[in-house]
C-alpha cells in the first residue's frame, strides 16, 4: 500500500516540475512590453507601445533602423477637431531620458523631460515646403521619439486626422 502511495506522489511531483518548466519556457518566449506613449484629444485617448522594430531597449537605434522607423505610418488613429488641443504623454521612463515630437518636421524646439506636452492643431497639421510656404494638412503622422544623449532610442507613431464635422 505504501508503494502505491509513493508512486502517486512521484507522478504529481513530476507533473508539477513539468508545468513549471513549461511555464518558464513560455515566459522566455514573450517580449518585454515597451513603455507607453499616449495621445489625448478631448475625451479620446489612445496609447501604444513602441512601433514594431523601433525600440532599442536602452540603446540607441542604428541609423538605418531610425530612418526606416521615421518613415512608418502605422500608428493608431485619432480624429482632431478644429481648435482642439492634442495632449501627448509618455511614461516617466521615457521622460527621464528626454523626448521630442515630430509631425512632418520638428514640432518642439528642444527635448523635454516632462511626462506630457500640449499642442494646438495648427502646430501639428501645418507643414512648410522648401520655399517656406505653409500648407494645412488633413492627416499627419505624429512620432514621439525617446532620446538617449541626442540619439533616438525608441519611436511611437500616431496618425491624426482633421475632423471636418
Amino acid at each position: 500500500m505504501t508503494a502505491l502511495f509513493s508512486r502517486g506522489k512521484g507522478r504529481r511531483a513530476a507533473a508539477a516540475v513539468g508545468a513549471v518548466t513549461l511555464g518558464l519556457v513560455a515566459l522566455t518566449a514573450c517580449d518585454k512590453p515597451t513603455p507607453l506613449a499616449t495621445v489625448t484629444v478631448g475625451s479620446t485617448s489612445v496609447s501604444s507601445e513602441a512601433t514594431d522594430g523601433c525600440f532599442g531597449d536602452g540603446k540607441a537605434l542604428d541609423k538605418s533602423v531610425m530612418e526606416k522607423c521615421l518613415s512608418k505610418k502605422d500608428g493608431k488613429t485619432v480624429k482632431v477637431g478644429a481648435g482642439e488641443k492634442v495632449r501627448i504623454g509618455v511614461e516617466p521612463k521615457i521622460a527621464d531620458t528626454g523626448w521630442v515630437v515630430v509631425a512632418g518636421g520638428p514640432v518642439m524646439p528642444e527635448p523635454t523631460n516632462n511626462t506630457y506636452r500640449t499642442f494646438d492643431t495648427d502646430t501639428l497639421f501645418t507643414q512648410k515646403n522648401q520655399m517656406g510656404q505653409a500648407t494645412l494638412m488633413d492627416k499627419v503622422t505624429v512620432t514621439v521619439i525617446e532620446l538617449n544623449k541626442g540619439e533616438a532610442k525608441g519611436m511611437w507613431h500616431f496618425n491624426l486626422e482633421r475632423d471636418g464635422s
